[in-house]
């Protein structure tokens, strides 16, 4: 079953470009995106790209890399879920 994926975004944080990896986001049919005025990590905000992955905090050197590991942070949080469902299913 595929889940829905949030991925927010700060608009104070667009200075570093992270616009760009919000519209190829949107482009995923698992990816909703959600741009906010204030994510309230305004030390992260002011210093790299970042944007918060179903609740986890992302961070990256550029907004081209905070695109992968948005991408790679989705990945992992399905592999997680896999196995924590997995061992449910064994109780």
């Amino acid at each position: 079953m595929n889940r829905m994926n949030v991925v927010e975004f700060c608009v104070s944080n667009a200075h570093h470009g992270t616009d760009q990896a919000l519209r190829k986001l949107e482009e995923l049919p698992d990816v909703e995106v959600i741009e906010y005025g204030c994510l309230g990590n305004c030390g992260e905000c002011f210093l790299s790209p970042y944007a918060l992955v179903n609740g986890e905090s992302v961070v990256a050197e550029t907004a081209e890399e905070l695109y992968e590991s948005v991408l790679e942070a989705i990945g992992q949080q399905a592999k997680h879920r896999e196995a924590l469902d997995k061992l449910l299913d064994d109780l």
